[in-house]
């Protein structure tokens, strides 16, 4: 995909700006933003001459090769609109692209455009694209953020044809508990749409523009979680069924026909999975209305992740698998292969040479050689008889043995997976948790999800504890052969386990005991030891480096077998 396209945060959605007020539906008693017609934006301020607004104040006059603070070299413009101009630079300190958003100093939104950045910046959630710098310089105020050239907007994305199931369900459940954990903080998107959602190329889902988009625009609601909560509806709408929810068309995308009114996504495309059409009725028609094929509405991303928390989980397709060409034996007729026979299709009989003549001598020999190798054999078989009686039994636990009764005992069982029945984040020299909303990713066969820790300076939690962890309940005690871990990253971890005594879930790191450890992004952990236990404990003692010059810990996935 083109830079320009993951660069622009939203600024420009598309096509021509319009006053706030044409977008929002402000008959609606509780003041929600409603999305229902797209805020326009000129073509020509996608580019670098959108007219400005009378009474704004003017953009700087910057252009390539303009440095800001030294670092920053301006490269490429991709928005200038009312009064702010968005840019891709290069940070040269770094030797990094980065986008970044710049406003004059004396903008009547600067001064909300910076506390935002800065509000945005101290969540350092890896689900939405970072915001790096917020500085006030030079009658300029400029925000710098994460520049991500192997993502792809869902705006594209949706060029092509709706997305698979499990696709839709992975962006709708990634988005809605990005926007959970960012309410949480206190912070709101408002601005949420196919442009401001991105797919990475290992199959993130990311966010950019938290905070940041709406005070640009100056988008503001008294109800926050219910916009972001319709709009994380609409996007999944989109997904399934490359159709805008709302009449006028948007982001590339058709409307709904006129007077028709909201309509369920599998009533408007042929196979549309039905647990994901009800989920985007459910956050669109979030105004306390619901129709009877409907549960209740969904009115924040909290509930929303709650809700898909509680639909049965849709599995990727199977890849698909292509038979391999059947053999072709090949055949040679004798007396013609590397020339051509002189009459095609037609086979040389060639005579058969006689039998070569064996003198006395060699078959004597013949005979003396065969009783050499006779007695041999048969002495090696009563030297090997004679050990294995002297030993008792193989050494070879795999091998089958035979009983008294002479019947032969049966071979060691292959190993079985062992369900993982429930998981907790495990803490103890901290708060007591990181990142609980996310714990079942650890451990839901999917490599696209992960659970994660919060980010340290330094590989050894930046020194402020000795590590933490996820605890496994294998629901009874059973007995452990090898757990393997799978990290984004080269991590280090341990392998920790509770006493098969233990009742209910320790507390503490003490009640666990080392079994094995290792390190590197899959790993394999098996005791030397029989180890029979309910509760396991996988312990991370070191953290990779992240892309964000942080450490952090991410585990994809966890399997358990006896």
């Amino acid at each position: 995909m083109a830079e320009r396209s993951t660069a622009a945060v939203d600024v420009a959605d598309n096509s021509g700006d319009k006053p706030l007020t044409a977008q929002a539906d402000q008959s609606t008693a509780d003041g929600v933003v409603k999305n229902r017609e797209q805020d326009t934006d000129s073509d020509e301020a996608q580019g670098s001459g959108g007219a400005e607004r009378p009474g704004k104040a003017s953009p700087p006059e910057l252009h390539s090769g303009h440095k800001l603070a030294r670092r920053y070299r301006l490269e490429e413009c991709v928005t200038r609109l009312d009064g702010f101009s968005s840019w891709r630079a290069v940070d040269e300190k770094l030797r990094r692209a980065v986008g970044v958003h710049i406003l004059p100093a004396d903008h009547t939104r600067a001064r909300s455009v910076l506390a935002a950045a800065r509000s945005s910046a101290l969540l350092g959630d890896p689900r939405f694209v970072q915001v790096l710098d917020a500085v006030e310089e030079n009658d300029l105020v400029y925000v710098v953020h994460e520049w991500l050239p192997d993502a792809t907007e869902l705006t594209a994305l949706l060029a092509a044809g709706p997305l698979e199931p499990h696709d839709a369900y992975q962006m709708a459940s990634q988005i809605a508990s990005a926007m959970a954990a960012a309410h949480r903080e206190g912070l709101a998107h408002l601005r949420l749409n196919p442009n401001a959602v991105l797919r990475t190329s290992s199959g993130q889902w990311r966010i950019r523009g938290l905070a940041v988009n709406a005070a640009l625009r100056g988008v503001i609601t008294d109800t926050p979680q219910r916009t972001d909560t319709e709009a994380i509806g609409a996007l999944l709408y989109a997904a399934l069924t490359q159709r805008w929810p709302y009449e006028n068309d948007a982001y590339g995308l058709s409307g709904l026909p006129k007077d028709v009114g909201l309509i369920a996504p599998d009533q408007v495309r042929a196979g549309v999975h039905r647990g994901l059409s009800e989920l985007s009725m459910r956050a669109l028609v979030n105004d306390g209305a619901t129709a009877s094929r409907h549960e209740a509405a969904c009115t924040t991303p909290e509930e929303l992740v709650k809700a898909i928390g509680e639909m049965p989980r849709i599995r990727p397709p199977e890849p698909a698998f292509t038979a391999p060409p059947e053999y072709q034996r090949t055949t040679y007729q004798q007396g013609t292969y590397g020339r051509p026979s002189p009459h095609p299709g037609v086979t040389q009989q060639v005579a058969t040479p006689p039998p070569p003549l064996q003198s006395r001598t060699g078959k004597a020999l013949k005979w003396a050689v065969s009783a050499l190798l006779i007695a041999a054999l048969g002495l090696g078989s009563w030297q090997l008889a004679d050990a294995l009686m002297d030993q008792g039994q193989s050494d070879d636990p795999n091998q089958t043995q035979t009983t008294d009764d002479g019947g032969k005992a049966p071979t060691k069982p292959a190993s079985l997976p062992i369900t993982i029945t429930g998981a907790r984040d495990f803490d103890p020299d901290g708060d007591g948790s990181e990142k609980p909303a996310d714990i079942d990713k650890a451990y839901d066969n999917s490599p696209s999800t992960y659970w994660q820790t919060d980010f340290y300076k330094g590989a050894d939690f930046g020194n402020l504890k000795p590590g933490l962890g996820i605890i496994l309940d294998l629901g009874k005690v059973q007995q452990v052969g090898k757990a393997t871990v799978t990290f984004v990253g080269n991590t280090s971890v341990e392998l920790r386990a509770a006493s098969s005594e233990t009742e209910s879930e320790p507390t503490s790191l003490d009640a666990f005991t080392k079994v094995a450890e290792g390190s590197g992004t899959s790993v394999t952990l098996q005791p030397t030891k029989t180890v029979k236990t309910r509760y396991l404990l996988v312990w991370l003692t070191k953290l990779p480096l992240t892309d964000e010059g942080t450490y952090r810990g991410r585990v994809t996935d966890i399997k358990v077998t006896s």
